[in-house]
């Protein structure tokens, strides 16, 4: 399992690495990826996480990787899709920056006891979630101060006057979403984790 996800990851990562639309926009785009990756490796036999968790990581970095070959503006598929005027591929992503986060931290939360009680755990995750999407609203503004047009592929606002926002509700969805609907199969992991808990972190 471990090597199906690697040769995947990197399978999906060496096709979104050839002749990218845009070659600075796909290093900004696959960069989260690549550190998560990288993350997840050294991580892997002191913290290791659960299947469901490993399985959403990599659906999140292969969504990050499309962007980065196409630009999040021209992912083909997405052109025109249900008749919108602009291509949506970007709020897939940003769903995702809510979704796939959440689950990380309600692994987190729950494995090393930081919150108790559901409710006050759910707004916490939510709470952070938010946070996440929003500073990485911050990091592509400092990128396009830092870079001007280069960036604009990278922004992928494409004239959207709210794109900021509507990238921060997406973020928000998603992180409920994720409690919803993967709570209960997630706390089935969970258990089976908890049960290898102390040779795997010790």
């Amino acid at each position: 399992m471990r090597l199906a996800w690697v040769l995947l990851f990197s399978a999906v990562l060496v096709w979104s690495g050839v002749n990218p639309k845009d070659q600075f926009t796909w290093f900004l785009e696959v960069l989260p990826a690549i550190i998560g990756v990288v993350l997840l490796a050294s991580t892997y036999n002191r913290f290791r996480l659960t299947p469901l968790l490993y399985f959403f990581i990599l659906t999140h970095c292969i969504v990050l990787m499309v962007g980065g070959h196409y630009t999040y503006a021209e992912v083909p598929l997405f052109d025109g899709l249900f008749g919108a005027e602009r291509n949506n591929y970007d709020k897939v992503g940003h769903f995702f920056q809510g979704f796939v986060p959440a689950l990380l931290a309600r692994e987190i939360f729950i494995r090393r006891n930081i919150v108790n009680g559901d409710v006050w755990r759910n707004i916490l995750i939510v709470s952070v979630c938010l946070a996440f999407s929003a500073f990485y609203e911050l990091i592509e503004w400092w990128v396009a101060l830092l870079t001007g047009e280069d960036a604009e592929a990278f922004l992928g606002t494409q004239g959207y006057m709210w794109d900021t926002q509507s990238d921060m509700l997406l973020a928000l969805i998603g992180a409920v979403c994720s409690i919803i609907f993967l709570s209960k199969l997630h706390n089935i992991q969970l258990v089976k984790v908890k049960i290898q808990k102390k040779p795997l972190e010790e």
